[in-house]
């Protein structure tokens, strides 16, 4: 049941997309800029839709909301999109867990962000599997579709200043084992770029 209705959804998210984006390929490609969201934290109280046009100044931040122009400025971000009930997806955030503890010291942001999720349902999942990285909740979709969700496990690595190094799609990227080489390079390649 839980994969049919994972099915539906992606079908659902490939036509809203086509039919207001055209055709286009799922993420962001490398080398192109971020799409900036705000999303509210799973782990908050802040129930709503994303804001697809958020402000990305501290002062009018809503700390209990995921803002990823804020986390793109602070540092590498690895940003993962899952659906919840897909246990492949859903390694890829534990994955992005256990990366954080391991890459802490060279200041890259991780996050999350369920497509088309209840608050309450992320809010238990993050209980349940004690994620500390910030997921957030994409309750009408809308985040999927500025992104082009088709598929996940998917997450963009981006440099600071939120331009995409990498796009990884699909099972192979739901291990810290599989990504940290990634992540790694991420660091690597960041020193050597002017800061932004």
């Amino acid at each position: 049941m839980i994969g049919i209705f994972g099915l539906a959804l992606v079908i659902a998210i490939s036509i809203y997309q086509l039919a207001t984006h055209g055709v286009g390929t799922t993420g962001i490609t490398p080398g192109h800029e971020l799409h900036y969201f705000a999303a509210p934290l799973a782990r908050t109280d802040l129930n709503g839709d994303p804001n697809l046009n958020p402000p990305c100044t501290l002062a009018q931040h809503d700390s209990r909301a995921l803002n990823v122009c804020l986390l793109a400025h602070r540092g590498p971000l690895v940003l993962s999109f899952f659906v919840t009930g897909s246990d492949q997806c859903e390694r890829q955030v534990g994955a992005l867990q256990t990366l954080s503890h391991r890459f802490r010291a060279s200041a890259v942001q991780f996050a999350a962000v369920a497509i088309d999720a209840s608050h309450k349902s992320v809010a238990s999942l993050v209980r349940s599997r004690r994620w500390t990285i910030p997921v957030a909740y994409d309750r009408d979709g809308s985040v999927g579709a500025l992104y082009g969700v088709a598929v996940c496990p998917m997450a963009e690595l981006s440099y600071r200043g939120g331009i995409v190094k990498a796009r990884l799609i699909g099972d192979r990227w739901q291990t810290a084992a599989e990504l940290a080489p990634q992540v790694r390079a991420l660091v690597a390649d960041q020193r050597g770029r002017p800061q932004s």
